[in-house]
């Protein structure tokens, strides 16, 4: 049965689901702008508003095999990992990246996978200004645009050396974020993803994400009530949630896979914060 099959049915008879708010972007004339660090005085970090509405979020474990990157923008596997710190540099890029390379490639038939950043989240130790460890993001929005998957993958391209550019940029790619919980499984600020084939092409605000060194260029997202949401509840170490934040092609194919972090109403009131690595990559289609 294919997702939309299961979601033309009634609610009642379909997945389960827990009720939250997600924070939408209020539509707005001007450019939205958001600083990564704290501005020079008189300048707003954000120059956004943003609204909270309640919407379900569908448990998408039932029918994870119906699910595709290419159709709906994001997937999900069983994945055995043998990193034993996540907090540990040094094995993160000696192993993880390496065990990330070769699920990509498995899953999406890639050519090259190329790994160019990762985050951790923990709220308990995000310190600003101090480590590197971030705060589980709380408003919906998608990490690249139509312009700045482009722009990113060429600078990301170059600093590594990379000769073949312009070839590389031709072919078809995408950026894919590779999303794991690295303790205990999450319970705290699950991660809600959004069918990339629910969200029109209006509802995506292009707005700068302004560096010390360089501007960046992010979708935030206006609410639409056709938008459907999904999440994994629970997730542990040893699964992993695949999401496409750009592709090159054109065609119809999913390009954009907004998503979240939420309050999940159904979360214990002492849960451990969450706990949980995204990698983001550049996957390289054969010609």
């Amino acid at each position: 049965m294919s997702l939309n099959q299961v979601l033309d049915r009634p609610i009642s008879q379909t997945l389960p689901y827990v009720e939250a708010e997600l924070t939408y972007l209020v539509p707005m004339a001007e450019k939205l702008v958001n600083y990564t660090y704290e501005p020079p005085a008189g300048i707003l970090r954000s120059n956004g508003t943003y609204q909270a509405h309640k919407l379900p979020i569908y448990n998408a474990r039932s029918i994870a095999k119906d699910i595709s990157l290419d159709k709906e923008g994001f997937g999900f596997t069983q994945h055995q990992t043998q990193v034993h710190n996540f907090y540990d540099e040094e094995e993160l890029r000696r192993v993880y990246y390496l065990e990330a390379e070769q699920l990509l490639q498995e899953v999406t038939g890639a050519e090259q996978v190329v790994i160019f950043d990762h985050t951790l989240r923990n709220a308990a130790q995000s310190k600003a200004n101090e480590n590197s460890i971030k705060e589980p993001v709380k408003r919906v929005h998608n990490d690249f645009t139509a312009k700045s998957g482009y722009t990113r993958a060429r600078l990301e391209l170059a600093t590594r050396g990379i000769d073949n550019i312009d070839e590389l940029l031709q072919r078809r790619f995408a950026i894919i974020n590779v999303w794991r919980a690295i303790a205990q499984p999450i319970q705290e600020s699950p991660l809600a993803v959004c069918d990339a084939q629910s969200i029109a092409p209006t509802d995506l605000v292009a707005g700068d994400l302004v560096y010390r060194g360089r501007v960046g260029e992010t979708y935030a997202v206006t609410y639409n009530q056709e938008h459907k949401w999904f999440y994994f509840p629970q997730m542990h170490r040893d699964e992993a949630l695949f999401i496409k934040c750009f592709d090159s092609a054109t065609d119809g194919r999913a390009r954009f896979a907004a998503h979240t972090a939420f309050e999940d109403p159904t979360s214990p009131s002492d849960a451990p914060p969450r706990e949980s690595i995204e990698l983001r990559t550049f996957v390289f289609y054969p010609d």
